[in-house]
């Protein structure tokens, strides 16, 4: 590929239309073509870039052009840079964490309440309860017992438990086969994981932790004996129930904001 290959004539425009057209500076025809080779999977995650003197030769560009190029990916996540002896490009896959940063980003900027995060939780995950108790196989059955099974030595902390409680939720999303929706609900987990972590940390040691990792624990087996029972409607109405409990204790009424979560 060259970035100096001639860009396609632009349009036809209306009579007294302004007809500049902004062409793309070489450094993002150099990252476009990188991302994609990225995302498509053909240069592979951790796998390093050609030399620098490699890809200005293949790209016809200067140095800082190139190093350009990395900026923009380097700030999509897509590659890491490390310069100097022993150091190298190096490329990183696309990352659920990383849009779920963006979108945190874009909540806080609207000053979004932490409870409009939380309904979108309560609409998705009882429709992917209901899925699996009407689709789900003995694979995905036996997951979701494996979830549940607690482990030899007790948590060492308050958020060790949480952090075994929160991985169902993705896993219910996930064994529902449906990426985009597993796409779109990492970036809402990642936003009220912030907020389990925040309010466990301010109730450690108290009832009311202990009561809601009680009911949590509860509420999980009971819902996988529904899935299991293919019982889609009262499998679904008590994950409803069990997230707007979870909605009630996390937010607890005092206006929390998507900003309080990422300070």
């Amino acid at each position: 590929m060259s970035v100096a290959e001639p860009v396609g004539a632009a349009h036809e425009e209306r009579p007294g239309a302004d007809r500049r057209v902004r062409l793309p500076k070489s450094a993002e025809l150099v990252a476009g073509h990188l991302r994609r080779q990225i995302v498509r999977g053909e240069l592979a995650a951790g796998a390093a870039l050609p030399s620098e003197s490699a890809l200005m030769a293949q790209f016809h560009v200067s140095r800082p052009t190139l190093r350009e190029a990395f900026r923009v990916l380097e700030s999509e996540s897509l590659i890491t840079v490390r310069m100097g002896p022993g150091g190298g490009v190096r490329v990183r896959p696309p990352d659920v964490d990383v849009a779920a940063r963006y979108a945190g980003l874009i909540l806080q900027h609207q000053g979004t309440a932490l409870a409009d995060v939380l309904q979108v939780r309560e609409v998705a995950e009882p429709q992917a309860v209901a899925h699996l108790a009407r689709a789900g196989g003995p694979g995905e059955i036996a997951r979701l017992r494996a979830a549940l099974v607690e482990p030899a030595e007790p948590a060492e902390s308050p958020l060790e438990t949480l952090r075994r409680l929160e991985r169902f939720h993705p896993l219910l999303i996930e064994l529902t086969g449906n990426q985009t929706l597993r796409v779109l609900m990492g970036m809402i987990e990642h936003i009220v994981e912030l907020a389990d972590r925040s309010r466990v940390q301010s109730d450690a040691g108290s009832p009311d932790l202990a009561t809601a990792v009680a009911r949590s624990r509860a509420a999980h087996a009971r819902v996988v004996d529904l899935i299991e029972a293919r019982d889609a409607e009262r499998a679904e109405r008590l994950w409803r129930r069990h997230l707007v409990a979870g909605r009630d204790y996390l937010e607890r009424g005092d206006g929390t904001t998507v900003l309080d979560m990422f300070g």
